[in-house]
């Protein structure tokens, strides 16, 4: 792909889930994402839509010549270690690859003097605030390492505005799920940890049974609740985000979720009739970390960014889910 056809975002961990649906709403709205992934748990076949700078956050010499190479107007960082319950047993882990990594990552951006930044950061930073509806404005108090790391990147992210100008739109979503309608791009972790595809596969005969990590919440049914959002409508608001930033406005956060939770047995429903199969489950303990309930409140995003998760139904999460599931992974 020709270098001149369009501004250059630099997207880190653009080879992962989020960051590679990212990527093709970037090339669909004018713009060459490029790459920077370390592939550890990304992919090289996701990235389809722009060139591939392999990279470590930890290597500063490598951020360096990636923007001195691509002159970037922007950056999209998604880039992360995300693990909850790991976050739990090495904090070190997270604080090291997520907060140093972002760190560089910043201090290189600056450096070169690219002042917008896009970062995608996360829910877990309210920590566990049952019956409270979480806005923008809502107690950060994360619950576990990999919250509080998010938490200190926000941080970050205001120091360098004060010290050298770096505007960004801080994104906090909640749960992510289905994958492209096109099936180009989906969701595929090694190990995989999310409800979806583990669902999926429990329902594919890829695994014996589904775990449900507790099924003593005081909620309704015993299990998490969580708000989940689309993969593709979760992209399509990070665009949004940039554009704010090209037309000059100021840094900004914004929750990304629709406002409605759905607890672990009701995804299990939905999966259920979506696909026409049934789920075999495993009921297990709770994982330290987990919190019983996680939904937005906040309709920022669509008042001042026009934004509509108008993809994420649960049903339609899981049809996209399943056709990816079934027609495209990556090489292992």
């Amino acid at each position: 792909m020709a270098m001149t056809d369009g501004p250059h975002v630099l997207v880190t961990g653009g080879a992962g889930y989020i960051g590679s649906h990212a990527c093709k709403a970037l090339r669909g709205a004018g713009y060459v994402p490029v790459t920077f992934d370390n592939l550890v748990t990304g992919w090289r076949d996701a990235v389809k839509f722009g060139p591939l700078v392999e990279g470590d956050l930890q290597d500063r010499a490598a951020l360096d010549a990636a923007f001195a190479t691509y002159s970037p107007v922007a950056v999209m960082h998604f880039a992360a270690l995300s693990q909850v319950g790991e976050s739990m047993q090495v904090p070190g882990r997270y604080w090291r690859n997520n907060v140093l990594g972002s760190l560089n990552l910043i201090e290189a951006a600056t450096a070169a003097g690219c002042d917008r930044f896009v970062f995608s950061s996360t829910c877990a930073t309210y920590g566990d605030q049952d019956n409270v509806v979480l806005d923008e404005n809502s107690i950060q108090a994360p619950i576990n390492a990999y919250g509080a790391s998010k938490r200190a990147i926000e941080d970050m992210l205001r120091d360098f505005e004060a010290s050298n100008g770096l505007r960004h739109v801080i994104f906090r979503y909640f749960n992510v799920a289905g994958a492209d309608p096109d099936a180009e791009v989906g969701e595929f972790h090694q190990p995989e940890t999310h409800l979806v595809p583990l669902m999926l596969d429990a329902i594919d005969g890829k695994r014996d049974g589904l775990t449900i990590f507790g099924t003593d919440y005081d909620t309704p049914d015993g299990t998490c609740i969580r708000d989940y959002v689309h993969v593709c409508d979760l992209v399509d608001a990070h665009v949004l985000g940039l554009r704010w930033l090209d037309e000059g406005k100021g840094s900004r956060v914004f929750n990304l979720g629709t406002g409605t939770g759905f607890s672990v047995r009701e995804v299990i429903d939905h999966s259920a009739q979506v696909t026409n199969r049934a789920v075999p489950v495993v009921e297990g303990a709770r994982r330290p970390g987990d919190c019983t309930k996680l939904v937005s409140g906040s309709t920022r995003a669509e008042n001042e960014l026009g934004w509509k998760p108008h993809r994420s139904t649960m049903d339609r999460m899981i049809t996209d889910a399943w056709r990816w599931h079934q027609t495209g992974h990556y090489s292992e």
